[in-house]
Parts: C-alpha cells; sequence; structure tokens
C-alpha cells in the first residue's frame, strides 16, 4: 500500500461502526492518504459496542472496538471496515483519555491506538460515577454535542487538537499491517 497503489476498479469500501460523522471523517481520511489515486467510499453504520456506554479501562475499550468491527463484518460487504471507540482509564500518571481504532479486511485485523488526552481527576471521578465524557464535557463547558464535533480535546487544548485528528492519525497508524503485509505475516 504505498502511495501509489491503487485498488481494482479504483474505488475503496469501507464500512465503518458508528454514524459518527467525526469517526467516519477520521477513517476516510486515514484511507485517502494510504490511496490518493483511488475513491474512497467510506460510510458508517450502527454497531454495537457491547461494553460500556462509557468504556473505563482501556481493554473495555479495545474490545467495544473489536466488537464494532465485527459487527460491521458480520452484516455488510465491503473492501474494508473499520471502528473506533473512546475510553478512559487511570494510568499511573493520572487519568486519560484515548481512542481504540481497528481496521480488517476479510483477512487480517490491525488495531491501533490514539493518544492519551489528560483528564482532570475531578471529570474521571464524575465518570467513574456514571457520566459519560462527551455530555460531560457539554456540561462543564456550555457546549452541544461536542463528541460529534472537536471532543474533550479540542475543548481541554483550546482547539490545538481535535478528536477527528486523533482519530485519523491512530487509523494511519492501524493501517501499518496493510501497507507491509510482508513484516507482519
Amino acid at each position: 500500500m504505498d502511495s501509489n497503489s491503487v485498488m481494482p476498479n479504483n474505488v475503496i469500501n469501507i464500512v465503518v461502526g458508528s454514524k459518527n460523522p467525526v469517526k467516519v471523517n477520521a477513517i476516510k481520511s486515514a484511507f485517502e492518504t494510504y490511496f490518493p489515486n483511488n475513491e474512497i467510499n467510506c460510510r458508517g453504520m450502527h454497531a454495537p459496542s457491547l461494553v460500556s456506554e462509557q468504556p473505563m479501562t482501556s481493554k473495555e475499550t479495545r474490545d467495544g472496538t473489536v466488537n464494532r468491527l465485527r459487527y460491521c463484518q458480520a452484516h455488510e460487504k465491503a473492501d474494508f471496515y473499520a471502528a473506533i471507540e473512546g475510553g478512559v482509564d487511570l494510568f499511573e500518571d493520572g487519568a486519560a483519555t484515548f481512542a481504540f481504532v481497528a481496521i480488517a479486511n476479510d483477512e487480517h485485523l490491525s488495531v491501533g491506538r490514539g493518544a492519551n488526552l489528560p483528564l482532570p481527576m475531578n471529570v474521571y471521578q464524575r465518570l467513574q460515577a456514571g457520566d459519560e465524557l462527551g455530555p460531560l464535557m457539554d456540561q462543564l463547558f456550555n457546549t452541544t454535542n461536542i463528541k460529534q464535533k472537536g471532543g474533550a480535546i479540542g475543548l481541554l487544548t483550546n482547539g490545538h487538537a481535535t478528536r477527528e485528528a486523533n482519530y485519523t492519525h491512530a487509523a494511519i497508524l492501524a493501517m501499518s499491517r496493510f501497507a507491509h503485509p510482508e513484516f507482519y505475516a
């Protein structure tokens, strides 16, 4: 999958396990990076994560990502499948939010992860009590539906980083298995 790669028919069909435009656009951007000479047909579908609405550990977040991707594979036909799940966890340096990205074709699965965004401890405690990060950020910053916009990342970094950019970067990293399959055999 070097920058000159072209898939048959010049169209790559991707099903993303979410209808959230931030997630669908991130996956599309990652594929456009790898396949600049192809038409990228990227569409979202509802795919259950089968984990908590607000995943609270790395494992639960990764499991939710893979569950969404496997649902897409079981219900649609495409060249590639992708899913993204955001979660939080308490690490040695404090609480943080992050996302896992899973990408697969009919033969291989690759999972990448986005950067950690440090979270204030009072935010983490509210998440432990049952709040979800997006609505909590909306409440704290007086925004509406931030999870389909810049996300907590955009708010806490004053717009210097965005949820979509973090997801795109993680997806680009996850694509390495498909860019160099000979090393991942």
